[in-house]
């Protein structure tokens, strides 16, 4: 299981010490320190929709000029915007062992998803 995001953010915080205390092994991956890797984000995108993954209510989306906003109108413009400005990615991001992909942290959905895994 790997999860991405941003280290400081209250949501990624709440998801891995719900993780550590379930006992759930796990790896994680700041975008801030290591940058979003382009392939995971492209099969992100694939599984998921661009739409699910972009987080336009963010500090970051809210600070954007209204130009750059408004050329994120497919997949390609939010890949690139992503892959600039990891902060608008909504998070936490979880690859989970089977091969699934989910986004934000919802502790009743998450013991569900490792009860199939």
């Amino acid at each position: 299981m790997r999860l991405y995001g941003i280290s400081n953010c209250d949501t990624v915080k709440r998801a891995r010490a719900w993780l550590v205390q379930q006992v759930v092994p796990h790896a994680f991956h700041d975008f801030k320190k290591l940058g979003v890797p382009g392939p995971n984000l492209d099969a992100w995108i694939a599984a998921l929709g661009w739409q699910a993954l972009l987080n336009r209510q963010g500090t970051t989306w809210r600070k954007l000029d209204p130009a750059t906003q408004q050329s994120v109108i497919d997949a390609a413009g939010a890949r690139t915007l992503m892959l600039a400005q990891p902060s608008v990615i909504k998070r936490p991001v979880v690859e989970w062992p089977d091969g699934a992909v989910s986004v934000g942290f919802d502790a009743p959905r998450w013991a569900a998803l490792l009860e199939h895994q």
